[in-house]
């Protein structure tokens, strides 16, 4: 017996079935979310021609991909990890010996040395 496993795209807007080479992936954000959709040439012009507008009035943003604000955190020019790892484990906290640092231990060690 032979098993025939078959591979397709499909436009996910009509169903019509993608050939080889044909149509687009399209990845968006809206509110934070990110998206994909798979859409024929014809498809994906109107989804390209729906958003223009608001594209053209909009603001390009550089985000980490997860839609949360990231917090700074200390620079390795900022901090001897080191001096921060003989402290930590004197001062009863457990850390790796390579590796990050968890940023409450470090402002810990910025408190109790400045």
């Amino acid at each position: 017996m032979a098993i025939r496993h078959i591979e397709q795209t499909i436009d996910d807007l009509d169903g019509s079935v993608l050939e080889e080479g044909e149509g687009t992936r399209i990845v968006f954000s809206l509110e934070g979310r990110t998206y994909e959709i798979d859409l024929s040439a014809s498809n994906a012009e109107k989804f390209r021609s729906a958003f223009a507008p608001y594209v053209d009035a909009a603001r390009s943003v550089r985000s980490a991909g997860t839609g949360r604000a990231r917090r700074s955190s200390p620079s390795k020019s900022d901090v001897d990890l080191s001096a921060v790892r003989e402290w930590a484990r004197a001062n009863g906290h457990t850390v790796s010996d390579r590796g990050r640092v968890a940023a409450p231990i470090v402002e810990a060690w910025k408190d109790a040395t400045s």
